[in-house]
């Protein structure tokens, strides 16, 4: 069964447009400095590569915005400026030209400051997310909930909705993350059910990569399912690549997307004489920049070979001694000495392109 998005407004950040009939987009974030410039460079160039559509960069002072026009200048990708504390940073950040911000009004606590945040975008025509934290919910709620519920969560999120209607200023999105997998699940279904609004999903904090992608994939996966979610972030202690690489794994999983090489291989046991896990972390990094969607299979042994991967649209299994390449249950090729067999996989891959 397909699941059923709900329709929410459309919105365009950059060039790229959110909400509506669109796709899922995925997003990731810098982990660079942004007083380092070629670092950052080299990793938003990585994140392209990998298939990031939204690109978040911290921005802790006015001076940090400087890199913005670098990047966008090197790299066409919309970079959304991440601001805390300090309004006038979102002031330089949108006059640098940066494609949207995202705003904590935990962190900024100052409903008079965030007023002139949208006020300012909407004179620079700037894309604002609307990013509610559970872990910074202004203290005036906290108070009357007692801790960050999904309904203090859901409560921060239409005030600070409603204080960017009455400035005229709608081209908004709107996060409600949270560590608690249920609480935040709970806290976008009741925003959900009240507004029509672009969400960004995600469970903040999730952890390292592991547990990360285990929190990350039951929070994320029950939203899709439920039609619930306009971009995503797979929040990691690890490399933003595998954020990104993580992100179209679930989009594949919940067949809303499907985009790039999607490899199914064997657990491995006593029967597989290769390095399996080796050569399938070497095939997924050599092939992500793949943008056409193809199942891959990529076998311990013969007895997980054509039979148990006859629907991918090619295969390598490898023998004792050889290897043989499928496609759909079919054998195309045996007698390939172990050493060659993936690179004779990518070959074959390439002619699918």
């Amino acid at each position: 069964m397909a699941f059923q998005r709900k329709k929410t407004k459309e919105i365009k950040v950059g060039g790229v447009s959110i909400g509506g009939e669109n796709p899922i987009i995925v997003q990731s974030m810098l982990k660079t400095s942004p007083e380092n410039f070629e670092g950052s460079l080299k990793q938003l160039m990585e994140l392209k590569k990998a298939g990031c559509e939204l690109v978040r960069i911290a921005l802790p002072t006015e001076e940090s915005c400087n890199i913005i026009p670098f990047l966008k200048r090197e790299v066409n990708i919309p970079l959304i400026g991440d601001i805390h504390f300090n309004t006038r940073i979102a002031f330089k950040a949108m006059e640098m030209g940066v494609d949207c911000i995202r705003i904590n009004p935990g962190t900024i606590n100052n409903v008079r400051k965030v007023k002139e945040i949208a006020e300012k975008a909407k004179q620079t025509n700037t894309p604002v997310r609307i990013g509610i934290n559970s872990g910074s919910i202004e203290r005036r709620i906290l108070k009357k909930y007692g801790r960050a519920t999904p309904e203090a969560m859901v409560e921060s999120a239409m005030y600070y909705v409603k204080l960017f209607e009455d400035v005229g200023w709608t081209e908004i999105k709107v996060s409600l993350k949270g560590s608690n997998v249920l609480d935040t699940i709970e806290a976008y279904r009741k925003f959900a059910s009240m507004t029509n609004y672009p969400l960004h999903i995600g469970i903040t904090e999730a952890g390292p990569f592991f547990s990360g992608l285990a929190r990350s994939a039951v929070g994320i996966g029950i939203l899709l399912y439920e039609g619930i979610g306009d971009t995503l972030r797979v929040s990691l202690t690890a490399d933003p690549v595998h954020e990104v690489l993580a992100a179209y794994h679930i989009l594949r999983s919940t067949g809303l997307r499907k985009r790039g090489i999607d490899i199914i291989s064997c657990p491995t046991c006593g029967r597989c004489k290769v390095n399996l896990k080796e050569i399938v972390e070497e095939f997924e990094i050599e092939t992500m920049s793949i943008e056409k969607y193809l199942k891959v299979a990529i076998m311990g042994c013969e007895v997980n070979g054509p039979g148990e991967a006859k629907d991918a649209d090619i295969g390598v299994a490898y023998g004792q001694k050889t290897a043989l390449i499928f496609s759909r249950g079919v054998v195309t090729k045996k007698g390939i000495p172990k050493d060659m067999a993936k690179d004779v996989l990518k070959e074959e891959l390439y002619k699918l392109l």
